[in-house]
């Protein structure tokens, strides 16, 4: 059985796919599986991961019987995974090469979730100070750098145990199809079951930018799919709001607030020409922000008051 699952949600990722899978096969820590889920693309992507798997058994192709969207795929790569840990992958990315063998010092020592350093491609690297963190600070800082730091919403930068995912993905529809804050749903279903972090502070992925990604589509059919996504997004993080610590709420609302600010951007920059409209979102947008200064004032007055400090 293989100690980590890496799975790659593929559709229409030809020009990138292949540079994906040879840092995966070329791992200096061998005891791994690849698992590309196909998602029904109109591209070779499919076939160029056919040629690879005939030449490395550690290579599964799951295929989907339609398209079902990035958060789709990977719970289905969960689901069809045989390894204790997870790592996703988005295809148009890539992994350092000594990546799992780096996490794999880590994996033995009960940590539930790994969060690691990536290079951001075209912006600032992120640094983390930080090693092991108890998830309820965590939660708070995450509320105070907000704007700065986004190590909570991604999950390639992220080592999940299996047993977890499964946990957090039991009571929900593991086959909705989301496209947009798909990432940030799957990890607040995740660290409502763990207790602490271990912060990795070492550059282990490679994120790229993608100019034919979702985030970069301006047609107006996309657009409404993403405001779509986010509400729907929004809609099941305020449903965990619910019976939650103090700590777990603020970084909830926070994350809602910010994914309506991006919302509320789309709409005013894309699907809204009327004056009146546009300056109705912008007063929407003004008490949004408005409304997360208070929950990052909450968060420092809590840390303060555990005495911990609330820089990173």
């Amino acid at each position: 059985m293989p100690k980590i699952s890496i799975i790659l949600p593929t559709y229409n990722v030809e020009p990138y796919i292949e540079r994906a899978l040879q840092s995966c096969i070329n791992q200096t820590f061998k005891d791994i599986e690849i698992i590309v889920v196909d998602d029904c693309g109109n591209d070779k992507s499919i076939e160029i991961v056919k040629d690879y798997a005939k030449k490395d058994e550690r290579i599964k192709i799951i295929h989907n019987e339609k398209n079902l969207g990035t958060f789709a795929s990977r719970n289905i790569g969960v689901f069809n995974s045989n390894a204790d840990y997870i790592m996703f992958l988005d295809p148009d990315d890539y992994l350092e090469l000594n990546a799992c063998e780096t996490i794999n010092s880590y994996l033995d020592k009960k940590n539930q979730l790994i969060i690691f350093n990536f290079f951001n491609h075209g912006q600032s690297n992120l640094n983390i100070d930080f090693v092991c963190e108890d998830i309820q600070n965590f939660l708070l800082r995450y509320c105070i750098v907000f704007y700065k730091y986004h190590f909570l919403n991604p999950v390639f930068n992220k080592v999940y145990t299996k047993e977890l995912l499964l946990q957090s993905l039991i009571n929900i529809d593991a086959y909705v199809r989301i496209l947009m804050t798909e990432d940030l749903y799957l990890n607040f279903l995740y660290i409502q079951n763990i207790k602490d972090i271990y912060f990795l502070n070492e550059n282990l992925y490679h994120y790229c930018e993608n100019l034919n990604s979702i985030t970069n589509e301006k047609q107006y059919i996309k657009i409404k799919s993403i405001i779509q996504d986010i509400e729907f997004v929004n809609h099941k993080l305020l449903f965990m709001c619910n019976n939650i610590s103090k700590e777990y709420f603020l970084a909830t609302r926070l994350s809602i607030y910010h994914s309506e600010i991006y919302k509320l951007d789309l709409t005013y920059k894309y699907l809204t020409k009327n004056f009146l409209k546009k300056f109705a979102l912008k007063i929407k947008r003004k008490i949004v922000k408005v409304k997360m200064k208070k929950y990052i004032k909450l968060a420092k007055n809590i840390l303060k008051e555990k005495n911990v400090s609330s820089s990173l």
